[in-house]
């Protein structure tokens, strides 16, 4: 792998790699990827789950253990003012996943998905308040996803509903998920995880282990009974369409191998069965297991072993990509690189496979595309963390 320092920010070129790992029927050695120059958008950060861009260039991150921060159009940095005194931020769960509305231009909305300090609620229709520290003191913890307005200069978020009340966190915060994504009709795909439990990766009763799909009040999409679009999944970080496509993808977490890249199919089962000892939480299961979930649809790509932790996913787009336009990219915690995956006409496999970034700033977690071709990446180091954009 060959990595060259040109001028501002950080070239990488990096010879394509055909990777044993990979699921997809015969990913082939091709040309390069094209090169990177990675600038800092925002620094001084820790661990900003996710980041996301306004029309008008203003860039919206959270830090995991409550703290919003914007850069605006001019290139001054400021804390957006909201009340966060019922995050339940432990582990793996605390603030994570933020989107802008579609209307965001009329309505200044924006979501949440975050660890929430008592009781649950159902959420949507009905929900009732959304005021911040109103649960009971000793009921059970949970996550939700709640819609804020922002004001015009971004000083301060206003919580204005609740939309789902009831995804639940494990004691410790372990695989609390917890990824959104409007589509563009304005559902809401949500991406969960399955609190370490057994039971609940296929239990439909709970929304752990699922990604859901829910309208802008909480009540399910029309293709999600109960509000769950797939199930079956350890936990899911990463959503995202293929440009120029309705193909939504995920990418979720392996155990000690197999973070897995699926593309998502209303009603699917993706095959994790954590429970094949009564009451354990058995690790040593497959991430798809068809033998013993009759049915369960396999993974486009998946990383082998040993797992890298894949926390994202965006797509590239653009005549700057070149050929590898249109294709996946997913960002990892472990392997501290970007894996970027050619797919093939259909979607359902890999054909060309190449490592960008690797040890380069660390743990890499989220994604988001730019409308110019570039894209925005969060490190997850714990100190000193940013907000990168990534142009080819």
């Amino acid at each position: 792998m060959h990595r060259l320092l040109t001028g501002t920010g950080v070239f990488l070129s990096s010879v394509c790699l055909t990777l044993g790992c990979s699921s997809g029927a015969g990913a082939q050695q091709s040309s390069e990827a094209p090169g990177l120059t990675v600038t800092t958008e925002i620094d001084g950060l820790v661990k900003p789950w996710d980041v996301v861009a306004a029309p008008d260039g203003t860039l919206l991150t959270g830090e995991r253990d409550g703290r919003f921060v914007v850069k605006h159009p001019d290139g001054s940095v400021g804390e957006v003012a909201a009340d966060l005194s019922d995050l339940y931020a432990q582990g793996e769960t605390g603030l994570m996943g933020i989107e802008l509305a579609q209307d965001f231009v009329s309505s200044r909305a924006l979501y949440t998905c975050q660890g929430v300090v008592g009781s649950s609620s159902g959420g949507g229709m009905g929900a009732g308040s959304a005021a911040p520290g109103s649960a009971g003191a000793g009921s059970e913890n949970h996550i939700a996803v709640f819609r804020w307005t922002v004001d015009k200069d971004w000083t301060s978020l206003t919580r204005t509903e609740t939309v789902i009340g009831d995804i639940p966190v494990a004691d410790g915060g372990r695989h609390g998920g917890c990824r959104i994504l409007a589509a563009p009709d304005g559902t809401l795909f949500v991406g969960t995880g399955d609190t370490a439990t057994p039971t609940v990766p296929q239990d439909r009763n709970s929304l752990g282990g699922k990604v859901l799909h829910v309208n802008a009040d909480g009540s399910a999409a029309a293709d999600a009974p109960g509000r769950i679009y797939t199930l079956g999944h350890r936990n899911v970080q990463g959503l995202a369409f293929a440009p120029g496509t309705d193909r939504l993808y995920e990418v979720e977490q392996g155990t000690s191998r197999d973070d897995e890249l699926n593309l998502l199919v209303a009603g699917g089962n993706y095959g994790y069965k954590p429970d094949r000892t009564p009451l354990i939480y058995d690790e040593s299961v497959p991430m798809t297991d068809p033998e013993r979930v009759p049915g369960a649809l396999a993974a486009v790509w998946s990383s082998g072993s040993p797992t890298i932790a894949t926390p994202g996913l965006t797509f590239v787009d653009g005549p700057a990509w070149g050929d590898w336009s249109g294709a996946a990219v997913v960002s990892s915690q472990q392997g501290k690189k970007l894996v970027f995956l050619k797919l093939t006409d259909d979607g359902k496999t890999v054909a060309q496979e190449d490592v960008a970034l690797e040890n380069q700033f660390g743990r890499l977690r989220s994604l988001t595309s730019m409308p110019d071709g570039s894209f925005l990446l969060t490190t997850d180091n714990g100190s000193a963390d940013k907000v990168l954009r990534i142009t080819p």
